[in-house]
């Protein structure tokens, strides 16, 4: 089932013919499949494991490489990470480059126009399927420097925290993860401690620096989140293993704790089926007497599911908004 976007673009198979192609960006369906016996080749590149995990045609990565002649750039919500992905492909990218792009009306892709106006031409060729398609013509190579787009903040702690656009957490902490970072004070903890979908770090680096002797590790779907992860850690002089995981599909054994602020949201829909999984499956990753931990929005339906899986929950902290839960093994 091809995505809104994709659904555009075949209107215009015939920019296909002989290319060869490059998809990248937000891609989330098989539009290559549809192109392949047009295009004299067709490559993609994800940031978002979730995706590249279940296609072995697909690369994995922070920063892309490859080259075409036709490139095509789906829209995420995020601008600023759009704007480092297309600076950082047109930095090593021929003059004369040609790209389409394509995007949601509601996911702001009319900004693509005053992000990419100062280095070439573009404009808009088609408007269908609430979503915009543009054609760029690269003319003049935009100063790409990865440094610019980090930000970093201190913790009370003084742990330093550092993250790429469109991490959880990326400016400052927020109230959920306080919450529940609030939640380990005065524990000793041990053992081997999962931080699940870590964003840029916080929560596992701040329970190393809590307790150093506990085996840290770290995951997400993001690349941008594991390289803000691994700087974070990297920055404070702490040590754990950041892996790329899709919820438990790449954790290998078990842990006496996994912790976790789970994102509920999709683009710019709401989706529960990652935390769901996470939730439901969580035991199977535990050790005996191993804890499930983790903070949400107190409106969202979690202790049915954390009662469903372990057989009851508890209620460590909460405020007006979040609610931090707790359910062992």
């Amino acid at each position: 089932m091809l995505s809104l976007e994709s659904e555009v673009l075949e209107r215009h198979l015939d920019r296909f013919n002989g290319q060869s192609v490059l998809l990248f960006g937000n891609v989330r369906d098989r539009f290559a499949d549809r192109i392949r016996p047009l295009a004299s080749q067709v490559a993609i590149f994800s940031s978002y494991f979730d995706y590249a995990r279940i296609y072995q045609d697909v690369e994995f990565g922070f920063e892309c490489r490859n080259q075409a002649n036709l490139a095509v750039f789906y829209w995420t919500k995020n601008k600023q990470e759009c704007q480092f992905q297309l600076y950082q492909w047109l930095a090593q990218a021929p003059a004369g480059q040609t790209m389409l792009i394509i995007g949601e009306n509601r996911a702001g892709v009319r900004s693509a126009e005053k992000i990419l106006a100062p280095f070439g031409d573009i404009h808009k060729i088609d408007s269908a399927r609430r979503c915009g398609l543009y054609q760029f013509e690269f003319r003049t190579r935009p100063a790409f420097d990865c440094k610019t787009f980090w930000k970093s903040y201190h913790l009370q702690n003084d742990l330093q925290i550092f993250a790429l656009p469109a991490v959880f957490s990326s400016a400052e902490l927020d109230n959920g993860t306080k919450l529940l970072l609030s939640s380990f004070e005065g524990q000793n903890l041990s053992g081997k401690i999962l931080d699940l979908g870590c964003g840029a770090g916080v929560i596992g680096a701040s329970l190393k620096q809590q307790c150093p002797t506990i085996a840290l590790t770290m995951s997400d779907i993001h690349a941008m989140a594991i390289a803000s992860s691994e700087r974070t850690l990297a920055e404070n002089q702490l040590a754990g293993d950041v892996i790329a995981s899709d919820v438990f599909s790449h954790i290998g054994g078990k842990f006496d704790l996994i912790v976790s602020n789970p994102p509920f949201h999709d683009g710019v829909d709401t989706a529960y089926q990652a935390v769901e999984t996470l939730i439901l499956q969580a035991k199977n990753h535990l050790n005996r007497g191993g804890e499930l931990r983790l903070v949400a929005n107190a409106f969202l339906p979690y202790p049915d599911l954390l009662d469903r899986a372990f057989g009851s929950h508890k209620v460590l902290a909460k405020s007006t908004k979040f609610k931090v839960y707790s359910a062992r093994v």
